[in-house]
């Protein structure tokens, strides 16, 4: 049994939750998500509260996972996600047209990525991009997209890089001399 796949799932006052054989439908104040899930994991909600369960033990991985799952469901149409990435160096920076992301990051062209739908992407300056949504893989999945476009270097740290990250610096190639 999963420690984690045991927890039950508590939905908050505002979320709806529909559960129609193995498809589960999360409506909120923030939005709706569906997904349907696997034969193997059993789903039953009593009054407010989820339970996952499985028959065989050898599907165990599968029920934390399930759980997990609906539990991001719950929380995102009610409270949403973010993930923010900050931008080091000297002329890179970013802004917001519309709801595309232009991003100057050294190369002879700007960057631009166009939001996808059901995420926002804001910039509070010009070093910090924000991106919110509903669904934490989408999230995190655009948020890597952008750190892609230029990853942070060893040397001087210079790129895009999701905030709080530490980035291990290497010594130049003076740095060996003694």
């Amino acid at each position: 049994m999963s420690r984690i796949g045991k927890n039950p799932i508590i939905i908050p006052q505002g979320v709806e939750v529909n559960i129609d054989n193995k498809t589960v439908t999360v409506k909120g104040p923030k939005g709706t998500l569906t997904q349907t899930f696997l034969p193997a994991v059993n789903i039953n909600m009593e009054e407010n509260i989820i339970k996952v369960s499985v028959d065989n033990p050898k599907d165990g991985n599968l029920h934390g996972l399930t759980r997990t799952l609906l539990n991001n469901m719950v929380v995102g149409v009610n409270e949403g996600f973010k993930k923010a990435l900050e931008i080091n160096g000297v002329g890179y920076k970013a802004q917001k047209r519309e709801n595309t992301l232009v991003l100057t990051l050294g190369y002879s062209h700007p960057v631009e990525i166009v939001e996808p739908e059901g995420i926002t992407i804001d910039v509070p300056t010009q070093t910090t991009i924000v991106v919110n949504g509903i669904d934490k893989q989408v999230v995190g999945q655009v948020a890597a997209n952008i750190r892609k476009k230029r990853l942070p270097e060893p040397y001087k740290g210079k790129g895009v890089k999701y905030a709080g990250e530490k980035i291990r610096r290497k010594e130049g190639k003076a740095g060996g001399k003694k």
